[in-house]
């Protein structure tokens, strides 16, 4: 069994900064992509950045330059630092993993709330 759980998300006012973190546990062999999706209501959940097990990252245009993801492959874990927020980034931030144990399957947190005040 895996389990994400994110931590991190509250309130803040535009033009501040959140990090967000993830851990990733259970009977973990090796974990592949990491990613940070958002999602609004009512709309598709939206790819944020994706960081690769060897550390190569894409972004969304939308976050290029104020977002940055990183992972810490010892301790199963991968985070966003999100700066220069906008109202626009108000959304449930989830984390998603590409994780091998007996087989290769796609793993999803709980989500976290994110709301920047205008």
């Amino acid at each position: 069994q895996v389990q994400l759980v994110e931590s991190g998300g509250g309130l803040v006012q535009a033009g501040g900064s959140l990090r967000l973190s993830c851990a990733a546990s259970g009977s973990i062999i090796s974990i592949n992509d990491m990613s940070w999706y958002r999602q609004v209501p009512g709309k598709q959940r939206e790819l944020v950045a994706r960081i690769s097990s060897s550390g190569t990252t894409n972004y969304a245009d939308s976050v290029k330059g104020r977002f940055t993801i990183s992972r810490d492959n010892a301790k199963n874990t991968v985070s966003l630092q999100m700066s220069s927020l906008r109202f626009e980034d108000t959304a449930v931030y989830y984390c998603k993993a590409i994780i091998k144990t007996t087989y290769l399957g796609q793993y999803w947190g709980q989500g976290t709330q994110v709301t920047v005040s205008s």
